[in-house]
């Protein structure tokens, strides 16, 4: 097959590894740098060009879409899609994960775990919506934040509050949640591949520091979870549409609740911590799934 990698650095780690586990396996693999891509959308012939020549047909495409790249990142897959070709996440799904208020929404309308969460525009509000949320310990989210950039702790209402207003005066879209203590500054990192989590990872913060992320400093090992935990994290993938996912779980006295869901999940931690060929296992997913051409979400807002 020709599968092709959307992504902007083919010396990334999780690049990489895609590109050696489709050689391996006798495919011919192309990473393309999604932001030189430009299309001539057009319903009878709808092509896609890139650096000077049009691109031509491939059996499947991998997205490895940067956040700050989403929008223009998800008009070249749809283009894609629009050829007929299989995506290994769509376009629909990864925008799903990438707004994190209409992904917790969607996720709680299907009975989801979460976190008690809040939004609110207006600094009238707030005080109110400390006071909805149980008060302090809270965490603030910014909506547009990944790897933890953009996320504080807040310790007491007065600081909530500061902070809350901070953002709303940067016209920051924001997300409130309670902050789960006894999950200790951890949290796990279930990796979904169709409708099984072929792997976990516990991520634990640095002392210190209540974000997880291994971009963080966080460090990551080998995590047993349980059947609740499992279900959780593929029920979560399948509610957004995405075939892979990194669903991020955290242990809370209630039950697992759902911190995050990553449409392009990194492949050196949880390959390292775990010992397992999970681009090899992407591949294979690909190799059962392209030439059914079924689509979750084509066609879906």
């Amino acid at each position: 097959m020709k599968i092709a990698i959307l992504s902007r650095n083919p010396r990334l780690y999780s690049t990489r590894r895609l590109v050696e586990a489709a050689t391996q396996r006798g495919h011919e693999a192309r990473v393309i740098d999604v932001l030189r891509c430009y299309m001539n959308i057009a319903s009878h012939r709808p092509t896609i060009h890139y650096k000077g020549a049009e691109l031509g047909l491939y059996d499947a495409v991998i997205p490895r879409i940067g956040a700050s790249v989403t929008f223009y990142g998800t008009a070249v897959l749809r283009q894609f899609e629009m050829m007929n070709t299989y995506t290994l996440n769509e376009s629909v799904a990864i925008t799903r994960a990438r707004d994190k208020l209409r992904c917790l929404q969607l996720l709680a309308r299907k009975g989801i775990g979460l976190p008690v969460t809040g939004f609110a525009h207006s600094p009238d509000d707030v005080q109110d919506l400390i006071k909805m949320l149980g008060g302090a310990p809270l965490v603030i989210k910014l909506l547009e934040g990944t790897q933890g950039i953009g996320v504080v702790l807040t310790e007491t209402d007065q600081a909530a509050e500061s902070v809350i207003e901070a953002f709303m005066g940067l016209k920051a879209n924001i997300l409130a949640q309670e902050y789960i203590r006894e999950a200790g500054g951890a949290d796990i990192r279930c990796f979904v591949i169709g409708d099984k989590v072929v792997a976990a990872m516990k991520r634990q913060a640095k002392p210190g520091e209540f974000r997880s992320n291994l971009h963080r400093g966080g460090s990551a090992s080998l995590v047993r979870i349980t059947p609740e935990e499992r279900s959780t994290a593929v029920r979560a993938a399948s509610i957004l549409g995405l075939n892979v996912a990194g669903v991020d779980i955290l242990r809370s006295n209630h039950g697992p609740v759902v911190m995050e869901v990553n449409s392009s999940p990194g492949l050196e931690g949880i390959e390292t911590a775990t010992g397992k060929d999970i681009a090899g296992l992407m591949i294979q997913f690909i190799e059962r799934n392209a030439g059914l051409r079924t689509a979750r979400t084509r066609g879906q807002g």
